[in-house]
């Protein structure tokens, strides 16, 4: 495996893993996190014949941390740019949680960059409740909240962020894990990821839509939307594949979601 810093056309610095040979496919994750959750998807995925990179969001683990830049628009360009930076012509984008919603939003900006979307734990569009969004919570009260927790105490924060979301508690030592990721994301660029996970509205993304789209989600996943990940899939004529887990399948139910993976990127005859 390749893991390289690769300068993207924005001008931010974006760590990269980079392994196999094949058709292109892209992960990006979610809020906090990094590349490195997808380490095993990332070797199932060559091992398939696929070369599978893995990108550090801006702010993320080892990639640039500007202290502004973090709209849906800028990380979208920062996935293109990947592309760019690689010579990619297109790739399958696997975006989990906000990564889903730069997946989506990657398709309907540039649909000839991108050959599928797998969104991972998200419904693309929105992860609160807006006027054409109406699932979830609005997300003043809790996105107020989780600023203030990162404000007063980060540390304690993010620890519940990313241990919350499982279905049932996670071993100690994958809590420590994501814990030591998610740490790496500094507070500005925390505080600024947050705000465009719970205040972006891209529902308009879905008209017109040209790319194939599939949701894998989790049907007890506290982050989430179940209904609204439902309509999504309706909307956008998407194929929905629901498991028994929270908001990370690719660690709670691995093997079905791996199964899942693969059989979307091998296309309908699988």
């Amino acid at each position: 495996m390749t893991a390289r810093l690769i300068a993207v056309s924005t001008g931010v610095g974006i760590n990269i893993r980079d392994v196999g040979d094949g058709p292109p496919v892209l992960f990006v994750h979610g809020w906090s996190l990094s590349g490195e959750v997808w380490d095993r998807q990332l070797r199932i995925v060559a091992e398939a014949g696929y070369r599978a990179i893995a990108m550090d969001q801006r702010g993320h683990g080892a990639s640039d941390a500007p202290m502004s830049g973090y709209s849906i628009t800028d990380l979208t360009a920062d996935a293109i740019g990947v592309l760019d930076a690689l010579g990619i012509s297109s790739a399958v984008i696997v975006g989990w949680s906000l990564g889903g919603m730069v997946a989506l939003r990657a398709a309907h900006e540039h649909p000839d960059r991108v050959d599928a979307v797998v969104m991972v734990a998200s419904n693309g569009v929105a992860a609160s409740r807006t006027e054409s969004f109406p699932f979830g919570v609005p997300a003043a009260g809790p996105l107020e909240q989780i600023l203030s927790a990162e404000h007063d105490n980060r540390i304690l924060l993010r620890r519940s962020a990313v241990g919350d979301p499982f279905k049932n508690p996670p071993e100690p030592a994958v809590l420590d894990w994501l814990h030591r990721i998610s740490l790496q994301t500094p507070s500005w660029a925390g505080r600024a990821a947050m705000r465009t996970l719970m205040c972006t509205d891209q529902t308009h993304v879905l008209d017109g839509l040209a790319v194939p789209v599939t949701a894998l989600i989790g049907t007890a996943d506290p982050a989430l939307s179940v209904r609204g990940a439902r309509w999504v899939a309706d909307q956008a004529g998407g194929q929905l594949v629901e498991f028994d887990c929270g908001h990370y399948p690719m660690l709670e139910c691995a093997d079905e979601f791996d199964d899942a993976l693969l059989a979307v990127l091998a296309g309908p005859s699988a």
